[in-house]
Parts: C-alpha cells; structure tokens; sequence
C-alpha cells in the first residue's frame, strides 16, 4: 500500500490546484493500465493526511477547493508572509479587492452592476481578475444588451483557502465600532 501513497504523494504535489480522488483516481488507473478502486484512494489520502498533520513537517496534506492540496502549516506564517511579500507583483489592488469582494458576494453580476456598487468604472480590475483567473465568465444576463455574468472561479477557492461560497464571512461577522461624537461618560 506504502507504493499507492507515494505515488498519490507525488500527484498531489506536482498538481497546480486541488487534486479530487476521481482525478487521481483517473491517473492511476492509467498508468496502472487497471482501475484503482476510489476507496483505497480515500484510504491512502486519509493515512497522508494524518502523517503530514504530525510536527515532523511544515506543511499538511488539506482539503479544499473540490481537491487536496499541500499547504504550509500556520506556525510558519511569518516565514511564508515575507516570501509573498516579496512577490508583491502577484498581490491584488484596493480596487480589485473591492471588485473580487462584490462579485464573490453578490455573483452572478455584470460588469454594470459592479460599477453601480463601487461608483467607478471597473473595466481594469475585472479584467485583471479575468487575467489572474479569480473570475471567469458565467454567462450572459437576460437585460438589456445582455451583458456578461461574472462568478468567482475554482482557483479563487484555492486563493482563499475555502471549499465553497458559504465559506465566505457574512457580514454579521464582523464587529461594528460604535459610532459616537465625543468622549465617553461614566
């Protein structure tokens, strides 16, 4: 079995987003020129999955984005934050943030939609997450020209580290100061 895991191993590690057991799956049964039944797959990704969580390695063996992944472990944040740091070209905008947030929150939703939100025209930033492939194009609204429809993509689930939409904060989530003039009274 020790054989399956590395090969399964080495998949995964090569693959440039989450690997789903049926893809693996798929792989191996090709090369095996037999089929590799899913339940040993599980089995295998399962028993990886608890050696890379021991504190022996860096980095485990997690689930997301429809896949498995090898991701760092968060004890090496700081290490990993100043590597991303210095690959700042890679690093999104204020104004493709604010356009990635209300297409995440709000999608499908056209390009006008998006402009309304925001108060700005978005051409540039919707067409560099289209380029970083956070984006993709959903289809085309019934309205008036029939405009794109703009989703967030599989490699935005990578990017953010979550499995589906639902996994986004809501914004009840998030503390709102009070707002108040002045100083406080006792």
């Amino acid at each position: 079995m020790e054989f399956l895991h590395r090969h399964i191993e080495a998949l995964i590690f090569c693959a440039p987003s989450p690997l789903s057991s049926e893809e693996i799956g798929k792989c191996l049964s090709e090369m095996f020129e037999a089929e590799v039944p899913i339940d040993h797959i599980d089995q295998a990704i399962q028993e990886l999955t608890e050696k890379y969580n021991s504190e022996d390695f860096s980095f485990a063996l997690e689930n997301l984005g429809g896949g498995y992944q090898f991701l760092t472990k968060p004890a090496y944040q700081t290490s990993i934050g100043i590597l991303l740091k210095q690959q700042s070209q890679k690093r999104l905008s204020t104004a493709q943030l604010e356009t990635l947030s209300i297409i995440a929150y709000k999608q499908p939703v056209t390009k006008g939609d998006i402009e309304q939100i925001r108060g700005v025209n978005s051409d540039y930033s919707v067409q560099k997450l289209l380029e970083k492939e956070l984006v993709e194009v959903k289809g085309k609204s019934d309205g008036i020209g029939r405009p794109l429809l703009f989703g967030t993509s599989d490699k935005f689930m990578e990017y953010f580290g979550i499995n589906s939409i639902q996994d986004l904060p809501q914004p009840k989530d998030f503390s709102q100061p009070e707002n108040q003039i002045g100083e406080e009274r006792e």
